[in-house]
């Protein structure tokens, strides 16, 4: 296996990648647009994993297959829990619980994202996997 990449779709897509890049600090790899204006897919990378997302509405197969799931979660490890809440919390990120010391050892914190997706930042990472 070669990784693993979570796909998200958005109301507002746009919105979600200012988001995910400013106070989340992923980085802005692709962003392709439709005709219409609306974001088919893009890709935002972080340490050498990426989450694909692109916007609801647009009629696509994966589109469809997702249309009644509900909010989805993301874990991202990150090397200085404390410095990326900051960061997520200075940009008006909605935090869910502060940066907080784990029994298993990581310390972890988690936040909502603008559409209800919860994303957890933490020092653990799962074996083959990498941090920032």
């Amino acid at each position: 296996m070669s990784g693993m990449y979570p796909a998200l779709l958005y109301s507002d897509a746009k919105a979600a990648i200012q988001q995910l890049t400013e106070a989340f600090g992923l980085e802005r790899i692709a962003v392709y647009e439709g005709e219409d204006g609306t974001v088919a897919h893009a890709e935002l990378g972080h340490a050498g994993g990426a989450v694909m997302l692109g916007s609801k509405g647009t009629g696509s197969a994966f589109d469809e297959a997702m249309k009644n799931a509900g909010p989805a979660a993301v874990y991202v490890a990150v090397t200085d829990v404390d410095a990326h809440h900051a960061r997520a919390a200075s940009h008006g990120a909605e935090i869910l619980m502060p940066p907080t010391d784990q029994d298993y050892g990581s310390r972890d914190y988690m936040a909502r994202d603008l559409e209800g997706n919860i994303w957890s930042f933490g020092t653990y990472t799962p074996p083959g996997g990498a941090g920032d």
